[in-house]
């Protein structure tokens, strides 16, 4: 396949998951491919069973460590094309009240400080010749629940952080589109870690009924796999989506259409 041919995508939080299904996607249709993550064992896996892709160690919440990325991307593959800020936690279930400071800090630098700084840096090596980037948020950066309000809060912020940057690209004339996609629920760890925390918590009553009731109330009849997103990612990614920009690409089987 040949969607991306020629084209350098970077993957933050690319070790595992949906990161490193979207990596496999966009490899597949004929891109190089930078991963970066803290899990420096999955990654290097990761890379090292494909021609192409590289993987560097890499914590999102660390200026310097972006630029370096970012600079490491350029030198071993002659540019960058396609930023995908995926890297993301998510926040254990807790109300509001209890919530502390620290915790609301820690899942705001990691899902949305950490988007800023690549946007930042991704900008500055896309500015010359265009490009596309590619912001994770969440069906949660739409609408609300309980017990996750600072999840929540960092995956609206990149909402609305992606149409800004959208509009500011364009008045600056830069051929750089900024995207975002909401992934719905996804069977992954980071779902099964939430359900667990839910739990815990007593706001769901067991992770099978939690299951469950997502499919059930899940339009299409299935919780997704990481390659209904990545099939987004891809077409964000290529040149098939250049007349987009500051849009939202939700995929969620239908869940927010409720």
């Amino acid at each position: 396949m040949s969607r991306l041919a020629g084209k350098t995508a970077f993957v933050s939080g690319g070790a595992k998951g949906l990161g490193a299904e979207m990596a496999r996607a966009m490899h597949e249709e004929g891109a190089n491919v930078m991963v970066t993550d803290v899990l420096e064992d999955k990654g290097i896996e990761l890379a090292d069973a494909h021609e192409n892709m590289q993987f560097m160690a890499h914590d999102v919440t660390d200026e310097a460590q972006w630029q370096a990325a970012i600079d490491a991307t350029v030198k071993t593959f002659g540019g960058l094309d396609v930023l995908v800020n995926n890297a993301g936690i998510v926040h254990d279930s807790t109300p509001l009240e209890d919530t502390t400071l620290e915790q609301w800090r820690h899942v705001t630098a990691i899902d949305l400080d950490g988007v800023f700084l690549g946007a930042k840096y991704g900008v500055r090596a896309m500015k010359e010749k265009g490009g596309s980037i590619i912001n994770v948020s969440s069906i949660y950066g739409i609408v609300g629940s309980v017990a996750q309000a600072p999840y929540h809060a960092a995956k609206g912020g990149v909402r609305l952080l992606t149409k800004a940057m959208a509009v500011e690209m364009g008045g600056l004339g830069y051929k750089i589109r900024v995207n975002s996609i909401h992934p719905g629920f996804v069977g992954t760890d980071i779902l099964r870690d939430g359900i667990r925390s839910a739990v815990e918590m007593g706001a769901m009553d067991g992770e099978n009924e939690a299951i469950e009731a997502l499919t059930l109330g899940t339009p299409a009849g299935r919780l997704g796999v990481p390659r209904d997103i990545a099939n987004g990612i891809v077409f964000l990614a290529s040149d098939e989506s250049e007349w987009m920009t500051g849009a939202e690409l939700v995929i969620d089987g239908g869940f927010t259409a409720q």
